[in-house]
């Protein structure tokens, strides 16, 4: 397993409409093409529909990673926040802003979802994704793990708590994109199922807490990934009595207002 030396909190993912610009480091190579660009390349633009890799930007420039890359929708947005992070904008929470909800819209009705009807049930409402989130370490299967930057040092602040109390607490996934999401109920859609279906056990794409980089789900040592059994853990005892000091609170509770079914693994910041 590949080992990575820790990364300070000002490590950024810079997320547009369309395109995610990441570290070059912390992405992994597909094919050999890519791994000689990534190993020269600072960041690397990455389309959030399908993570294929458009760009790796040079300290000489640009080097397209697709063809036809001056055509890829959404190139512009994704360089001028490189531009800006070159320019050295500051980055910390009174600088998080928020992406436009409009093409959310748009593919919700493509997948015959009625948002407004959803919303009324459910009492959620949608969630825009922050324009850039903080790098804060890696789950538990290597993948890194992007929170708001507030949050990202929370979770930090917690988990070493934890871990002086004896207890070893799991990221298990953390900020996940409109696009990540549809993605799951596009490909349910294209296998027959209906949309109730997919909603018994998918929150709907845009409502999730996920979205806004301040949810995280938890895990312990050897227990399964978002299962009922983690509230039996020495994990979820620890997180009952102290995450609250830390500012995150459990969102789904056994009968909660949502309908939503009970997850013992999901924790989310409150900001102050």
């Amino acid at each position: 397993m590949t080992r990575f030396p820790p990364l300070p909190l000002k490590t950024v993912l810079l997320n547009t409409a369309r395109i995610e610009v990441w570290p070059a480091r912390l992405l992994r190579a597909r094919s050999n093409h890519d791994a000689r660009a990534l190993a020269r390349a600072r960041h690397v633009l990455r389309r959030k529909r399908d993570g294929v890799y458009l760009a790796a930007e040079l300290y000489t420039g640009l080097l397209p990673l697709t063809p036809n890359l001056q055509r890829e929708p959404g190139l512009t947005a994704a360089l001028d926040a490189l531009d800006a992070l070159h320019g050295h904008a500051r980055f910390g929470i009174e600088h998080i802003g928020e992406l436009e909800l409009h093409g959310l819209h748009e593919r919700l009705g493509m997948l015959g979802l009625d948002e407004a009807n959803y919303a009324r049930r459910t009492g959620l409402t949608l969630v825009a994704e922050p324009d850039w989130l903080a790098f804060a370490g890696f789950d538990r299967y290597r993948r890194a793990l992007w929170l708001r930057f507030d949050a990202a040092r929370a979770w930090l602040q917690l988990r070493d708590a934890a871990l002086r109390d004896g207890v070893l607490l799991e990221a298990i996934s953390g900020y996940r994109s409109h696009d990540y999401q549809l993605g799951i109920f596009e490909r349910k859609r294209a296998r027959g199922l209906g949309i109730d279906d997919i909603l018994a056990v998918n929150a709907a794409p845009g409502f999730s807490e996920h979205h806004g980089g301040l949810a995280l789900d938890l895990g312990a040592p050897d227990e399964p990934p978002a299962e009922e059994s983690f509230e039996r853990t020495a994990a979820f005892e620890w997180l009952q009595a102290n995450a609250g000091d830390h500012g995150f609170v459990m969102s789904y509770p056994r009968d909660n207002r949502h309908g939503i079914v009970y997850e013992p693994w999901h924790w989310c910041y409150q900001p102050a």
